[in-house]
């Protein structure tokens, strides 16, 4: 139904590796104690600088000619022979460096690429799991390898493997990037199995609604609402999801039915009555919303959201000090819980502004419009810094991939 779930995506060596890899190689390695010998491994390394790997490839041979022990030419032949595409000779030089140098910082890791690109993907993983064991703070070996376990058709893993290497470098687009390939697959294994074992549930349908409000197919998500609700009619959350899709639509009447639905199959429901008043608001019955958010004010004191609407309510009705009062608290309510960027925030100082100037309260209203003129600009600066972060971001995912 979904097609086979396979993680298709060969992902080559990027950028950052051959940076990576003249760090490991200039940095802390070791040195040939030969003068010559030392010549040669600088050239080699000066030759990879300005990618020349077959100059590079040539040297670090000659180095591990004269000096067979010396465990960090075999690792830079390594790296060399890695990114010129020589994967064999590259696994053999990285196994070489690790049997002098089991701790040898790195060569574990480039081991594991260069089996995960011979397509070797259990030897992949073992080598790059020994990476993460001795250097378990290093975001790239997390990242290598879960993608080997994509590669390998373990999804679950890698979904795990690439949140530990989100938590570690929470902004590497590369992380991000593999960490959403994999939890998308692990849904689609999971939606996969759900419907050999059971293609007529009701769940199936819920998902394809899902599915297609994602891709904003409103009318099908409707039908999909509907035939999972024809199978599965008293089921709590479903009458408010086919809500939100009516309310996406802007067809009040209907969302508001299902809200009420929603209602009587779970009077709790903190969400539902919350939209049921909101789209009653829109609807024009201040009452009912009034009545709805109050009593949602009894359970959850500290809405926010809800206080903003109710302040809504109460102007409709022509209760201005209760508008104002909610507004206030809306206001205070943001502020206690860190929201201060929030349009609930933004959207009660303009209201305060609006109610204060029918009061004729000149100060109260410049000092509320000023707030949220403030507030409105730091949203807008805030917008606009997101959207070039969105940009940079695509622009560094097309070059990692590159």
């Amino acid at each position: 139904m979904w097609g086979n779930v396979q993680y298709g995506h060969r992902f080559t060596l990027p950028r950052w590796a051959s940076l990576t890899l003249l760090v490991l190689a200039l940095g802390s390695l070791a040195r040939p104690q030969s003068g010559e010998v030392e010549k040669t491994f600088n050239e080699g390394n000066e030759a990879m600088r300005n990618g020349d790997l077959q100059t590079a490839a040539a040297d670090f041979a000659r180095v591990t000619a004269a000096m067979p022990r010396f465990a960090e030419g075999h690792f830079n032949l390594g790296l060399a022979l890695l990114q010129q595409g020589h994967l064999n000779d590259a696994v053999s030089s990285f196994r070489r460096s690790l049997r002098l140098k089991p701790t040898l910082r790195g060569a574990n890791l480039f081991l594991g690429i260069a089996e995960y690109r011979n397509n070797n993907y259990p030897d992949a993983i073992a080598a790059i799991k020994r990476e993460t064991a001795t250097d378990p703070k290093n975001a790239k070996a997390w990242m290598w390898l879960g993608v080997a376990q994509l590669a390998a058709g373990d999804a679950d893993a890698a979904s795990m493997t690439l949140d530990k290497a989100a938590a570690l470098s929470p902004d590497d687009v590369d992380i991000l990037y593999h960490r959403g390939r994999a939890h998308i697959l692990v849904s689609k294994e999971s939606y996969e199995r759900m419907y050999k074992a059971d293609p007529n549930s009701w769940r199936v349908h819920q998902v394809l609604a899902q599915s297609f409000v994602e891709q904003d197919r409103l009318d099908e998500a409707i039908h999909e609402c509907q035939e999972a609700l024809r199978l599965k009619s008293d089921e709590p959350g479903l009458h408010e999801e086919l809500g939100d899709v009516y309310l996406k639509q802007n067809h009040l009447a209907e969302a508001e039915t299902e809200f009420k639905n929603e209602l009587n199959i779970d009077p709790q429901s903190l969400t539902a009555a919350y939209k049921l008043a909101v789209v009653s608001l829109e609807r024009s019955k201040p009452d009912v919303a009034s009545q709805l958010l109050e009593d949602l004010l009894r359970r959850e004191v500290h809405s926010a959201d809800a206080h903003y609407q109710l302040g809504r309510a109460q102007a409709q009705l022509g209760n201005v000090d209760e508008a104002i009062k909610h507004f206030s608290m809306a206001v205070k309510e943001s502020k206690d819980s860190g929201t201060e960027d929030s349009d609930t925030l933004r959207q009660s100082y303009y209201q305060l502004a609006q109610l204060y100037r029918r009061q004729q309260k000149t100060e109260e209203s410049k000092a509320a419009l000023e707030n949220f003129m403030r507030l409105k600009q730091q949203a807008d600066a805030q917008q606009a810094q997101r959207l070039q972060d969105k940009l940079k971001r695509s622009a560094q995912m097309q070059d990692a991939t590159q």
